[in-house]
């Protein structure tokens, strides 16, 4: 049985008294040349061992700030380390699963002495060990290398630090007064970022949100005050009905933007997309008269810098083209393909970008950052300001003892703002930039590789574009042996639409890779592969394929 890390097993690890390796933190469970299979397997049987204290008696009140003791504060957060660096050695390791999966009824009802129940009396902090354990046991890996179901994966251990540095300072970066390291370094990555947008960072502005729907909801925020400032004050009323342009292919969040703002859900339109999932310039032209003709005011266009689904990137300069010829505010949703303005290789894919009023970036996606990390940059200083600021008094008061200039929380639309910024600054420090380009080549070195594999075996795999990805996303079906010999038809798509799903759930059920799937339009359920997990190799790649096979053989 492996044991937790204690306060006792730390302080006796390199007996000379100096601070313990990771290598030896991590020797205090079983090592991974074990012969065990699956080590979940033994969690399951994994109790707390708290050698150096008996937590069973010990509750919250005993730690600080209720005592002067430090003692059981100092072993209960080392025996908190010790869950956390027995996940993290989970997560990389390939023999693992990605997850334990419970419906939601079996958690509701509690498994295994794991209750997720509320109660009025405090439990004591054996049990809050147990419980951060069983957190962990019944979630995702999200860090495994097999883990591909979502646009973020991985899990960076310099950028974890950051993580858990920032839990500890536990400020709020508003002002310069509470966060001053914080603040500044905000202002460090927004010039960083300005710059490889290919904006002057003097004249350029930005802030980091809680997440790219934020972001984009920013840009339509903005975009409507440059156009008609007077909304702040007196609202929709007071001006025309607007109307704002982004493909079809393009994130949801600019429609329920819209929605939010007032302007509307149906007056968001969407432009036609070629067969790379990119937008026709043309359409956006035709769609901007037609909507003038009928009285409305075009105001706003988002091109979107990797889709969410195929990864298309909408032409940038034909599409600023059109915006200047309007006169109208151009914003660039790059929260997926930003990571790619990292790479002297890929970076040509977001060629126009600096023409941009405002962008959105994510460098929690492929850039690898921990949740959340989003960066919403506009072209114009001072707009930010003048769109969001009220001047609330018991925080942005004016004459503080330094450049109040750096109290920046009256440019957002919160208030209470978490500290996303330390996190990423660390690993670009530990990574350089060049560092981070090498980790957007692999994932894209890895998604033409996936798409080689998959045009050699053809029988078995179907392409949904038949062009190389311009992005880290490959869409394919599964085409069992039960439907290869179906002409394509009504018939063969009914069956088609239900293999992703069923082996999605076979998937979840075993634990072994997760990988996501959708619809889109006439097209039936297919996979979406992406890749932006450091950790995931060539031969990840190939237990996918070969997984999906044997999960999908008999369907």
């Amino acid at each position: 049985m492996e044991s937790l890390m204690t306060a006792a097993n730390l302080k006796n690890l390199s007996g000379s008294g100096n601070p313990p390796t990771i290598d030896s933190m991590w020797s205090i469970g079983k090592p991974l040349s074990s012969s065990t299979s699956d080590s979940d397997s033994e969690e399951k049987n994994e109790g707390i061992e708290c050698q150096g204290t008996d937590f069973s008696t010990v509750y919250e009140i005993d730690l600080l700030p209720h005592t002067n003791m430090a003692e059981y504060t100092e072993q209960f957060l080392l025996e908190v380390v010790g869950i956390l660096l027995s996940h993290i050695r989970r997560t990389y390791d390939r023999r693992t699963k990605v997850l334990d999966f419970h419906h939601p009824h079996q958690l509701l009802d509690g498994l295994e002495g794991f209750s997720l129940e509320l109660s009025d009396q405090p439990e004591p902090l054996e049990q809050i060990l147990v419980d951060c354990r069983d957190t962990l046991k019944y979630g995702v890996k999200t860090g495994h290398p097999r883990f591909f179901n979502q646009l973020t994966t991985g899990l960076d251990i310099v950028g974890l630090a950051g993580e858990w540095l920032t839990a500890t300072a536990n400020t709020n970066i508003f002002t310069y007064e509470v966060a001053p390291v914080f603040i500044i370094m905000e202002g460090i990555l927004l010039k960083k970022m300005h710059e490889k947008v290919g904006w002057q960072s003097e004249k350029a502005d930005g802030i980091f949100a809680p997440g790219g729907a934020i972001s984009n909801l920013y840009s339509v925020l903005l975009a409507r005050y440059k156009h008609f400032p007077e909304v702040k004050t007196k609202g929709m009323g007071a001006i025309p009905t607007l109307v704002l342009f982004t493909s079809e292919h393009s994130h949801y969040s600019i429609t329920k933007a819209a929605g939010v703002l007032g302007i509307g859900t149906e007056n968001t339109v969407l432009v036609k997309s070629d067969e790379r999932g990119k937008m026709i310039p043309s359409d956006l032209e035709v769609k901007i008269i037609e909507a003038k003709a009928k009285g409305y005011v075009p105001f706003y266009v988002n091109a979107t810098a990797g889709t969410t689904v195929f990864g298309a990137f909408d032409p940038i300069n034909e599409i600023a083209d059109i915006c200047e010829k309007y006169k109208l505010w151009l914003h660039v949703d790059a929260a997926w393909g930003g990571g790619l303005l990292m790479s002297d290789k890929h970076s040509y894919k977001l060629r126009g970008i600096e023409r941009a009023c405002s962008v959105t970036w994510n460098p929690h996606k492929l850039m690898g950052v921990p949740l959340q990390c989003s960066a919403f940059l506009v072209r114009e200083k001072g707009l930010l300001q003048a769109c969001n600021q009220l001047h609330a008094e018991y925080l942005f008061q004016p004459d503080k003892p330094y450049d109040v200039s750096y109290d920046t929380g009256d440019k957002t639309i919160q208030c209470g703002r978490h500290v996303d910024v330390f996190k990423f600054w660390l690993m670009w420090k530990a990574k350089g930039t060049l560092g981070f380009e090498r980790q957007v080549n692999k994932c894209m070195e890895l998604a033409e590789y996936l798409y080689s594999k998959l045009r050699k075996k053809s029988e078995s795999f179907e392409l949904v574009m038949p062009f190389e990805p311009e992005h880290s996303n490959v869409c394919f079906w599964y085409i069992p042996p039960s439907i290869r010999g179906i002409p394509k038809g009504p018939e063969r798509n009914r069956r088609l639409h239900q293999v992703a799903p069923k082996i999605k759930a076979r998937m979840m059920e075993e634990g072994t890779v997760m990988v996501g799937y959708q619809p889109y339009k006439d097209k039936v359920n297919f996979f979406r592969m992406v890749f932006s997990n450091p950790a995931t190799r060539m031969s990840d790649v190939d237990f996918l394929i070969e997984e999906i096979e044997r999960l999908g053989k008999n369907i």
